[in-house]
Order: structure tokens, then C-alpha cells, then sequence
């Protein structure tokens, strides 16, 4: 049958390769429709159910290509951790030819060569004069099967983690059981540093853990990062805890007659079971609220194609204000030229805190006002 190799800018949801915490989790903007939790999983969806799709290549990062991880195979040896679900695909990321968009130093592309068998993945690095390196060679056993080898061990320099970020397994050391179903579960026993690493599932099924100081959301179905959920500044030294916070008279049976349209009832909800996500320390308890389609992280940048159109729009508006307002220059025009949002905090690149000043962390003195 035929053989689909697909193209894209970002990877999808759930392809397992490496991605950068700093920036692209922490911002939301991973995976292809990144900020819509329903088209940011029908990627890999669809490749779980298409088999005939036999690889995939994306950029996006501007990594290198010498980290093992910038591919990743259908399956796995079983001492390295789960079945990961990736259908018959062979994902693969794709570094920069610039030395002014690298983020690791490293100029390569891509080369997918075919042979009778399968095909091959190649480096061609424009550091070396282009020389070519085969990177995995991948043998079809069937139409629906195959089997990938990597070529070499991982020549990242220094073997480095720098840009490595935990993924959680199910039933990895990690892995905090009882948040699920108990009425309270301590999560982090010790208060958090940068070495503290765990997760946990709710009740609802959303996936939250602990990463390099941050409290992260995981997807609940390929456990891939989402986004931030809370900052380090907000989270170290403290701890987290899980209650179950429905009050009793809440806690509705539907099959009664006349409950269904009781108020405080999550009728979205197939369980009527609710918790609370505690952060607390010695100085106080803060709640960790979700957001109003039910997942925790937080989306506090504009993606790029966002900003784009916004930047389109300002331009308009100034070329506006110099035809209709009482404006002399360009200049003038752009300091008259306002914009206002939606319920989002930044129009910035990139997200550094989720605090907020005076109410989840101190206020600066200057902000501080008593009357």
C-alpha cells in the first residue's frame, strides 16, 4: 500500500521528541494547535488509526540533530519504558542551516533516502562541508509494521541535558498514586527545589506534576507537556496537596427526579466528584483554580499567528489615525494607537511568572497603596 510521509513546522502531540521547557512549554505553543486541547491531539490520532503514515518531520525548536531523541520510533525496547502509541510512525526533528537561529550551535538538515527495504534518515551537517551521516534506518516487516535502528549512540556535546524535559511513564518512579481517589493525598511530602520531580492524575483525568521547580499539565493521553500551571517563584519551598473539596449537599444523584438543574452540579462532568489542588507553606494555602474548559495551564502569551494579526490590525489603525485624526507624523500616530485584550496578562514572547502582584505573591513597594 502506499507509504505517507508528512511535513510540518511544529511536531504534533504525543511524537516523543525533544522539546524545550524554557520556552516552548512553559509558552504553550509545543505542538501543532497547541492552544486547542481537541486539534492539538488529532494529530496523533490520526497516525495511531492511519498506519500508512511512516514518518513525520518538523522544526520549530532550532535543535540539533545530534540528540537521540530528535527521533523517536513507533516502538520501543520494553526495559526503556511503556508502549508509547505512535501508530507506525518514525517522527523526526529537523535543525536550522542558519548559525544566527541555532539554539545549540549545531547547522544541519534533514535527508530521508529510500531504499528496497525501507528508508533512511539522514544529517547533512553545514558545519562540515556538508558531509552526510545516516542516522536510523528503518525496515518494513509489513504495511502496518516496521522496525527502526538507531546508527549511532548520541553525539549531543557532552552528552548534555540542557534541553531535555521530563515526560512522564505510567508507573514511573515518579508517579504519585492516590490523587485519583483519595480525600487527600500529600503530593510533595518535602518543600520543592529544583530537583523535585513527580506527577499525579486527578479525579478528572487531568495529568499535573512537578519539573525543574514549575508545576506543569501533562496531556492525559500521550502524558506530553501542555503548559505551565505555576512558576517557580511561586512554587519553591512549598508544597501540594490534593482534597477533595465537593461540599456534601453537593454531591447530586442525577437519577432523582428534579436534580437536573441543580446549580452546583458540573453537569460536564460524567462524576460529580470535585478537588482542590492546595499549594501551601507555613504562610498560607493557595488554591490552584482551573481555568473554565477545565485544564490547568495557564495561557498567559498570545500565540504567534495571534500577535501576527494584532500587529496587523495596529498598523491599520495608525494608517487610520494619519488620515482621520489630527496627527502630523507616523510617530504621533502610533502614540495615539491604543490596544486592549482579552483576559490575558501579557502580549510578551515569553511567559516568566503566573504570580500576580498583591494577591498570589508580594506586591512591589511601589504598586502598594493603603488608603
Amino acid at each position: 500500500g502506499w507509504k505517507i510521509f508528512v511535513f510540518s513546522h511544529a511536531p504534533p502531540n504525543g511524537s516523543g521528541i525533544r522539546i524545550i521547557q524554557e520556552n516552548h512549554v512553559v509558552n504553550g505553543c509545543c505542538w501543532l494547535n497547541h492552544s486547542s486541547e481537541k486539534n492539538c491531539r488529532k494529530f496523533i490520532e490520526l497516525v495511531r488509526e492511519h498506519r500508512c503514515i511512516k514518518g513525520w518531520f518538523s522544526g520549530h525548536f532550532h535543535l540539533g540533530q545530534d540528540y537521540q531523541d530528535s527521533i523517536t520510533f513507533p516502538t520501543i525496547d520494553p526495559s526503556e519504558g511503556p508502549y508509547p502509541n505512535r501508530g507506525s510512525c518514525v517522527f523526526a526533528q529537523t535543525s536550522v542551516m542558519r548559525a544566527g537561529t541555532s539554539r545549540d550551535g549545531r547547522q544541519q538538515s534533514r535527508l530521508l533516502r529510500g531504499t528496497k527495504d525501507g528508508f533512511e534518515i539522514c544529517t547533512i551537517d553545514h558545519k562540515n562541508d556538508g558531509k552526510v551521516r545516516v542516522d536510523a534506518t528503518i525496515t518494513y516487516r509489513d504495511d502496518n509494521h516496521e522496525v527502526g535502528v538507531y546508527a549511532h549512540e548520541d553525539e549531543a556535546y557532552e552528552h548534555d541535558n540542557y534541553f531535555k524535559v521530563y515526560q512522564p511513564q505510567e508507573d514511573d518512579h515518579a508517579y504519585v498514586c492516590g490523587a485519583e481517589d483519595e480525600e487527600l493525598c500529600m503530593l510533595t511530602p518535602d518543600p520543592i527545589t529544583d530537583e523535585t520531580v513527580a506527577w499525579w492524575k486527578l479525579s478528572c483525568g487531568r495529568v499535573l506534576g512537578i519539573v525543574n521547580g514549575m508545576m506543569l499539565e501533562f496531556d492525559k493521553s500521550t502524558l506530553a507537556p501542555l503548559g505551565l500551571v505555576m512558576s517557580h517563584d511561586e512554587l519553591a519551598g512549598k508544597q501540594v496537596a490534593i482534597i477533595d473539596s465537593g461540599l456534601e449537599e453537593c454531591m447530586i444523584n442525577f437519577e432523582e427526579d428534579g436534580m437536573d438543574g441543580a446549580d452546583c452540579a458540573d453537569t460536564e462532568q460524567d462524576d460529580s466528584r470535585e478537588q482542590a489542588v492546595l499549594v501551601f507553606d507555613d504562610d498560607g494555602v493557595t488554591v490552584v483554580q482551573p481555568n473554565d474548559d477545565g485544564s490547568y495551564w495557564r495561557k498567559i502569551v498570545r500565540n504567534k499567528i495571534a500577535r501576527m494579526k494584532e500587529r496587523r490590525r495596529e498598523k491599520a489603525a495608525v494608517e487610520f489615525a494619519q488620515m482621520f485624526l489630527p496627527v502630523r507624523t507616523e510617530e504621533e500616530a502610533k502614540q495615539k494607537t491604543l490596544s486592549t485584550w482579552g483576559p490575558y496578562t501579557t502580549t510578551s514572547g515569553v511567559a516568566k511568572s503566573t504570580g500576580v502582584e498583591g494577591i498570589t505573591k508580594k506586591a512591589k513597594e511601589l504598586n502598594v497603596y493603603s488608603s
